[in-house]
């Protein structure tokens, strides 16, 4: 009989949900419109504290191109992107047809390389255009570099998007992901540590940037009376009924954040020091994840196995695992972009490997992985 399937990073409903879905069934709220979706930003703008102004989207790629379109990218513009993301990172670039140009990681933190960012800075510079935006990246919940990046951003006076999909929940410095960049993003696809089903936040620094993302969002209507536009707009704004599942969401972040927390400590159990196979970890105190992935690399070759291998044995026991990003500048669509480090994030996907880290892995889930890893040492 086969066993039930692990998933990587599956919803976890925390039982609120319902009541707020059913307030906006019963108010007839179920369009882009309704108090759910005004609750939800209002929460979210009381986590984030201030001067955090939060627009409630259709997606975190949709909080990535309006931020661009706040900070007038255009044809031509460059925008500096780490390498190692997911593509909904960079793609909203070239939706602007603007230039990417992609940054390697650190070996600490995988996010963006300040060395490599400099780099790119200057190249930009170089060519006679400076930089509209440097987008960087807290990738599978780990606060990047944040002191050095924003220290760069302002030496060149560069706005940051800080792209922090993965990492409502985790902070650096005792601070909130999400309260760094000039514009910040927050995705709640279905498999992040809370989810609205599909969705995302942008979150600005100014309640004009709040407004006019607001327009934006709603196809950049000027007038209440009639239709009127000057503008291009998009059709990005969330929808009231997934506004209400993430009300109901919200009401469990801490026990999210604290359980996969747990995971992290059971892996840390299970790997210990080993040098085979090795687990990404805060690098110092001031980084705070709340590991919405845990995720590991392979080194030496102590027990013949590779990354193909470990996740071939995941599946055959039912277990789904997910190879780490194949970095932006390795792709086929961005091929042809500059790329600016020593492959660090290239060498990372060769090796690496993203282990299941739902916050509703039971006991029995727990052992079945742990059974895995163990018997690779045999």
């Amino acid at each position: 009989m086969e066993k039930n399937k692990i998933w990587l990073s599956p919803p976890h409903l925390g039982g609120n949900e319902l009541k707020y879905i059913q307030s906006a069934l019963d108010t007839n709220g179920v369009s882009q419109y309704g108090s759910n979706i005004d609750e939800f930003e209002k929460r979210l703008e009381n986590y984030f504290g201030k001067d955090s102004f939060v627009t409630a989207l259709s997606s975190g790629t949709a909080a990535i191109h309006l931020a661009l379109r706040l900070l007038n990218v255009e044809e031509g513009d460059f925008v500096i992107c780490q390498s190692f993301t997911f593509v909904a990172s960079a793609n909203p670039i070239l939706y602007q047809r603007a230039i990417p140009v992609f940054v390697d990681s650190e070996a600490s933190t995988w996010n963006m390389c300040p060395n490599a960012l400099e780099d790119a800075v200057k190249y930009c510079l170089q060519q006679g255009k400076k930089p509209k935006a440097i987008i960087a990246v807290s990738s599978y919940g780990m606060p990047f570099m944040v002191d050095e990046i924003l220290g760069i951003s302002r030496k060149y006076e560069i706005p940051v998007i800080e792209d922090s999909a993965g990492a409502l929940g985790s902070t650096y410095k005792n601070r909130p992901c999400g309260t760094f960049g000039d514009l910040s993003v927050v995705s709640f696809n279905g498999n992040k540590i809370i989810t609205t089903s599909g969705g995302g936040i942008l979150i600005s620094r100014s309640k004009t940037n709040k407004e006019r993302a607001l327009s934006f969002s709603t196809q950049a209507n000027e007038n209440k009376e009639y239709y009127s536009y000057s503008d291009i707009g998009y059709n990005y704004r969330m929808s009231n009924i997934s506004a209400g599942i993430g009300i109901g969401q919200l009401d469990v972040l801490e026990d999210r954040v604290l359980k996969r927390r747990e995971n992290h400590e059971f892996y840390q159990d299970i790997l210990g020091n080993d040098e085979t196979i090795r687990l990404l970890e805060e690098p110092s105190e001031d980084f705070f994840s709340n590991y919405w992935l845990n995720t590991v690399t392979i080194g030496g070759n102590n027990y013949g196995i590779t990354k193909e291998k470990l996740k071939k044995i995941f599946s055959k026991n039912n277990i789904e695992t997910r190879y780490l990003w194949k970095p932006m500048h390795l792709q086929t669509l961005y091929k042809g972009y500059r790329f600016f480090g020593n492959n660090i994030c290239g060498m990372l996907f060769e090796a690496g490997l993203c282990l299941p880290s739902g916050t509703n892995l039971s006991a029995e889930d727990k052992n079945r992985i742990a059974d895995v890893l163990k018997n690779l040492r045999k």
